[in-house]
């Protein structure tokens, strides 16, 4: 299988976020062991406009990889012990982002990145150019379905109602 490329990443995080869904991440461990786990459940997050997103509240110390290119990774810490992995999406200065919400029959963000050892060395780490983290091509599917995001009553109605969650099958 071939890597995917920073045109795919380049794409608005609504359109990446369903395009991610059936394709490989791949994980390569500490250890040498590596893992390959198909993407079932995603959600986008579009930009300063978007309440939900980070970058609603511009640009911080936190949220600096959402404005790269399409590409990189962007994590960060919840609850003090949850590393949530997201996939920056668009171009420069455009701070969007995917969060991978479910691999193969790992639901919930949370648990996500504990199957996958994320922890903070992953902030800003390119998908095109790293050795241990990155997405495999696969046919698109069309078989999913949307609901809205989890966990951003904070956003208001108009944003937590987006139905920007997206779940293969």
């Amino acid at each position: 299988m071939s890597k995917l490329d920073t045109n795919f990443f380049k794409q608005d995080a609504v359109t990446v976020a369903q395009k991610l869904l059936g394709k490989h991440l791949v994980r390569v461990f500490d250890d040498g062991t590596v893992g390959r786990y198909i993407i079932t459940e995603t959600e986008a997050y579009m930009g300063e406009e978007d309440l939900a997103c980070h970058a609603s509240k511009g640009r911080t110390k936190r949220t600096e990889a959402m404005y790269a290119e399409g590409g990189c990774v962007y994590v960060y810490l919840i609850y003090g012990m949850y590393w949530m992995l997201n996939f920056v999406t668009g171009d420069e200065n455009e701070p969007q982002a995917v969060l991978i919400r479910g691999i193969d029959k790992i639901i919930g963000s949370g648990r996500v990145g504990r199957e996958l050892r994320i922890d903070k060395s992953f902030y800003a780490e390119s998908l095109i150019n790293s050795d241990r983290i990155w997405i495999e091509h696969a046919e698109d599917c069309v078989g999913f379905s949307t609901a809205p995001r989890i966990g951003i009553d904070y956003a208001g109605e108009i944003w937590k109602n987006k139905p920007w969650r997206f779940i293969l099958g």
